[in-house]
């Protein structure tokens, strides 16, 4: 790695250190976070994919989301994030390795239509399934199968107080003596409503 390259990591990790408020001595985990392979596709290859990617990565993306509703810090959900992203990684991984032609021609069909319209893809869309069916044996998931309700089964604790309220405030003290008119009135007395 160049000399740039570690300079601008070095400087970046202080950033880091700053605002995530971990302390400067370990610096091994802020690489595994700063290195850490990320998902980098467009929008295209996420739809074309977003199906099967839902079915396979059901579970850690659904414990993701419910950490993330529960704590209210994204800190706190880490090691569910990276979860999430291995998930995908390994998602997008096996679908190079086994049916990267049929998916590409998918993937660039939707691309190159103006709106990201699946249904002027249907015949490249078959292909895929029929593809990751045969090869993978992942069935493409039923209209709607993926925006069903689900109960979460998680090993994490229970936060203590997962909606996040507050206490109930102490009661206003017990006025001493009488209240009295305000002496020049109200200040709001120049507005006609």
């Amino acid at each position: 790695m160049p000399a740039v390259c570690l300079f601008f990591i070095q400087l970046a990790l202080v950033e880091l250190v700053r605002v995530l408020c971990i302390p400067r001595h370990t610096p091994s985990l802020l690489l595994t976070l700063w290195l850490a392979p990320q998902v980098n596709v467009t929008s295209a290859v996420l739809k074309a994919a977003a199906h099967h990617y839902g079915s396979q990565c059901d579970k850690p993306n659904k414990e993701f989301m419910l950490c993330r509703w529960e704590e209210k810090d994204p800190r706190k959900c880490l090691k569910e994030g990276k979860e999430v992203n291995k998930c995908a990684m390994d998602f997008f991984r096996y679908l190079k390795l086994h049916c990267a032609e049929p998916f590409t021609q998918y993937w660039t069909c939707i691309d190159y239509n103006n709106l990201l319209e699946l249904r002027k893809c249907r015949k490249q869309q078959q292909v895929f399934d029929d593809c990751v069916l045969d090869k993978l044996g992942w069935v493409r998931p039923d209209l709607g199968q993926l925006s069903k309700v689900t109960k979460v089964k998680t090993d994490r604790p229970l936060p203590e107080n997962p909606y996040h309220s507050r206490q109930r405030p102490q009661p206003n003290p017990p006025t001493e003596g009488e209240l009295q008119t305000s002496k020049y009135g109200s200040k709001l007395s120049f507005f006609d409503f």
